[in-house]
């Protein structure tokens, strides 16, 4: 082992390196004080101790040195005989760089959509001082705000640099030829400074623009600043115009600012001391707070409830019973993502490692059938140092080879995740760039130990090279090596197959899963509108009705309805309800799912009628509908005709309940029908949703409920057009993306699994020749002969399938809180896993063991 022990003397000076100079000093001192008893003189003994010392030096940096270059020289030697190696075998090679470039592929493609979603930080200075801040309910979920409860928290707080809030809208920019389309944030005082950035070009809002009655301004996006004006320098006191307003532009954020979410193009202040504002109940500010430095997150959360402690003493009637809660903004913001890339990441680094373990059997085959070559090394005076060098130099040229070609597919892997899923957080920040690579260098040397260290070692065994005739002997080591290295890759493959035949059977039991609701036929889109608008409720109603029923005038429309939350999308409102009369089955205040629809949402969904009349807009009177499970829950009675009324909401008086309708998956398919109460009035603040029911393809309608709209609000826009069946299966996205990939590396584990399985028993049969044509010659049946090799194949196979189910058993309890209908141990799907592996596993084996059985004896033995 030569050149191991110079690379290890080479790192053993290295080490000792860092001690030179203390011995130097001390064996200097011994030198000068050795010649001054041999009657030196004291100078005379420090020159010549210095210069024999000094030369000490020169010898050790210069034998350093050559055995540093000595060690590059050997390196490179061996990476050059082991290209000439492999190029003598081009489909050994290739098979390897393929199976490498797929597993290293794979793995890198999830590490680039696990770097950018949820490892790199958020794009703000310091982002680790960024929290999300929330009013929570002990009865009810509230993520949002009030503005003047935000204004307390802020003031009353002692570990928060600042906090601040925003809403959004989609407004209409009618500066063009057409109107535009365009995300608007408001945002609370404050906001640029907790967010940690500043306009690049022009200025921040200043305190009267964030006051009540103040001028309104507008900052808008470098991407809105591009397309609209062109990069103009001088943007600053130019216009955006909305309706009949012109507002001035102050400023231009930074590129690389898109919050609230990318597509946000314009933000202006929020006052929040309009008159509106001072409400207690209304929440509608999405809170964001910036902690002191050196604050931890639990002592933010004490200090904040300190705070909304003493406010609920201060208002008992509103606060008492609303407590703050705190998350950190990043975790708000992808954690939503991290069991699914969590998941796929368990799955690639799986698949590398059948990867590896398959190429590890084809490397071990390779240094079996050239155990006459190593012995010759051996006879010529080659250390086994030199010969495991040899072996893992090969084994680290395929490795960068497959890790190049790696590159490419985890080029179109990074093109899938965003076509599978992008609604996942950050997509867009998802690249192949230097991290990616230095990735794929990893795995490259992980690669190289992992498939190239055991059959190194296993290659260069002496006692191996000295029995190299023997081909019985030589077998019987590495092939039973062999067969437990594809052992292993049936068993991972069986637990990837497992979790993705678990994943495909959920989502085709939520396929069969009645909504409740037909969303076949119906069209669904928006029209722009502003919270600006809705101090005039009425009129807004009106406005609303007025588009309805202009649609629904339309030819091939059959039903038109407005509702301020899509069905079958997962959603939360739920509001605390009063039973006016006070006949509810447990107390007066019940909790329920709220909805604002106008009256024709149930025709045009489908939704049947169960007792009562379907909801109309009666002047003065507000009505509403509750669904099966409300009824049931909360009354013995039928509830037609009761009362329920929004405690301290003086927006929202007692409305009667008019009918009763069937339950709905309002709150997404894969959940079950909550409590729910429906508003009936046509909402018309900003995000209402339209319905279209129409007789043929949604699709077809498109454009002619555009021009239609456009024709009654020539100044709005109309956007996010498409069948609510496609906005339902958009919802559901990340799960569709997750079954995907993770079949794919299962299918693609599987296949590594059968190539693996059949080279084995093909390597088996080869090795086996002698003793396949002696049996025939002594009269053995074929048939006998497929059999041994098939059975061979197959145990293999039930082993590792046995070994599979043990590991998939316990690694999909993880996959339970994404399954729906089936359960983490369903029998069906490990059965059917099963059954699937040992009929891959049987073809594999069979091929070669027919192969075999047609060996004619007299050719063999003549051979031999």
């Amino acid at each position: 082992m030569a050149w191991l022990d110079r690379v290890w003397n080479v790192l053993r000076r290295a080490r000792l390196q860092r001690d030179l100079n203390r011995e130097l000093s001390f064996h200097l001192t011994e030198k000068i004080e050795e010649l001054e008893a041999g009657g030196m003189s004291q100078s005379e003994a420090v020159r010549t101790a210095r210069l024999q010392l000094g030369n000490v030096t020169k010898y050790v940096e210069r034998t350093r040195e050559m055995d540093i270059h000595r060690l590059l020289e050997n390196t490179l030697r061996n990476l050059r005989q082991a290209f000439r190696a492999l190029a003598k075998a081009p489909g050994f090679t290739a098979t390897v760089v393929a199976t490498l470039a797929l597993g290293i592929g794979a793995n890198s493609a999830v590490f680039s959509a696990i770097w950018a979603v949820l490892l790199r930080p958020l794009p703000f200075p310091e982002p680790d001082q960024l929290v999300q801040l929330a009013q929570s309910n002990p009865k009810m979920k509230a993520p949002f705000v009030a503005p003047v409860r935000l204004a307390d928290w802020n003031r009353l707080n002692t570990t928060f640099q600042s906090m601040t809030g925003y809403y959004t809208e989609e407004a209409s920019e009618i500066s063009g030829e057409l109107p535009e389309r365009l995300t608007r944030a408001f945002v609370a005082r404050r906001f640029l400074e907790t967010m940690g950035v500043a306009p690049v070009l022009g200025r921040d809002f200043t305190p009267a623009e964030e006051h009540f009655g103040g001028p309104t301004v507008v900052l808008i996006s470098d991407r809105y600043w591009r397309r609209r004006f062109n990069s103009d320098p001088n943007v600053t006191g130019k216009t955006v115009r909305f309706g009949k307003t012109f507002v001035p532009i102050v400023g231009v954020l930074p590129a690389n600012f898109q919050f609230p979410r990318p597509g946000v193009d314009l933000w202006s202040p929020s006052p929040d001391d309009a008159p509106f504002a001072h409400s207690r109940e209304l929440t509608w500010y999405t809170a964001i707070g910036r902690m002191k430095p050196g604050v931890t997150l639990a002592q933010a959360r004490s200090n904040l409830a300190a705070v909304q402690a003493g406010l609920g003493r201060e208002f008992p009637k509103t606060d008492a019973q609303i407590s703050a809660a705190i998350e950190p903004l990043k975790e708000t913001t992808v954690g939503s993502a991290r069991s699914s890339l969590v998941i796929l990441f368990g799955s690639v680094s799986l698949l590398l490692l059948i990867a590896c373990t398959n190429v590890a059997a084809l490397l071990l085959s390779r240094a079996t059938a050239r155990q006459q070559e190593i012995a010759v090394r051996f006879s010529l005076g080659a250390s086994r140092g030199s010969v495991i060098g040899h072996v893992l130099a090969e084994a680290f040229v395929l490795s960068i080879s497959g890790a190049a070609l790696a590159l490419l597919l985890a080029e179109a892997g990074v093109r899938a995740f965003r076509s599978l899923a992008a609604n996942l957080p950050r997509v867009t920040d998802i690249v192949l760039d230097w991290r990616i690579v230095l990735y794929s260098l990893v795995c490259a040397l992980f690669a190289t130990l992992a498939c190239g260290l055991f059959p190194a070692i296993r290659g260069a065994d002496r006692d191996l090279a000295d029995s190299a005739r023997g081909t019985r002997t030589i077998f019987s080591g590495g092939g039973r090596a062999q067969f437990v290295l594809v052992g292993v890759q049936v068993s991972l493959a069986v637990t990837l197959l497992a979790g993705a035949g678990l994943l495909v059977r959920s989502l085709q039991q939520l396929g069969r899963v009645s909504p409740g609701f037909q969303p076949e036929r119906v069209l669904t889109f928006q029209v722009s509108s502003s919270w600006g608008e809705t101090s005039d409720m009425r009129a807004e109603r009106r406005r609303v009705d007025r588009t309805l029923e202009r649609i629904q005038a339309l030819p091939g429309v059959e039903a038109t309805a407005t509702t301020m939350d899509l069905p079958g999308i997962a959603s939360d409102y739920q509001v605390e309800l009063m039973v006016e009369e006070g006949r509810a089955e447990t107390e007066p205040k019940v909790i329920a799912e709220g909805r604002a629809i106008s009256p024709g949402y149930f025709a045009t969904l489908g939704i049947p009628l169960l007792a009562g009349e379907v909801c109309r807009e009666e002047p003065g009177i507000y009505t509403m509908m509750v669904n099966r499970t409300f009824a049931n829950r909360y009354f013995r009675a039928s509830p037609v005709g009761l009362h329920l009324s929004q405690p301290n909401n003086m927006y929202l008086p007692k409305s009667v309940i008019r009918g009763v309708v069937a339950d709905a998956r309002e709150l997404g398919i894969h959940r079950e029908p909550a409590p729910t109460v429906y508003w009936c009035f046509s909402p018309g603040q900003p995000g209402t949703h339209y319905l279209a029911r129409t007789h043929g393809d949604p699709r077809a309608m498109s454009e002619p409920i555009r021009r239609a709209v456009h024709e009654i609000e020539p100044l709005r826009s109309v956007f996010d057009v498409a069948p609510l069946a496609d906005q339902i299966s958009d919802a559901y996205a990340e799960n569709r993306m997750r079954t995907i990939l993770l079949g794919f590396f299962a299918a693609a584990a599987v296949l590594l699994a059968y190539v693996g399985l059949y080279g084995t028993i093909s390597y088996s049969v080869n090795v086996r020749q002698r003793e396949v044509g002696l049996k025939l010659a002594l009269g053995a049946m074929r048939t006998r002969i497929v059999g041994q090799f098939l059975s061979q194949g197959l145990l293999v196979a039930a082993l590792g399938c046995s070994g599979g189910i043990v590991l998939a058993l316990a690694l999909t309890r993880f996959l339970s809180g994404m399954l729906f209908g089936v359960s983490a141990k369903d029998p069906m799907t490990l059965t059917g896993v099963v059954i699937a592996v040992l009929v891959v596993s049987t073809i594999a084996s069979l091929l070669p063991s027919i192969r075999a059985s047609r060996v004619e004896p007299i050719e063999v033995l003549r051979e031999q």
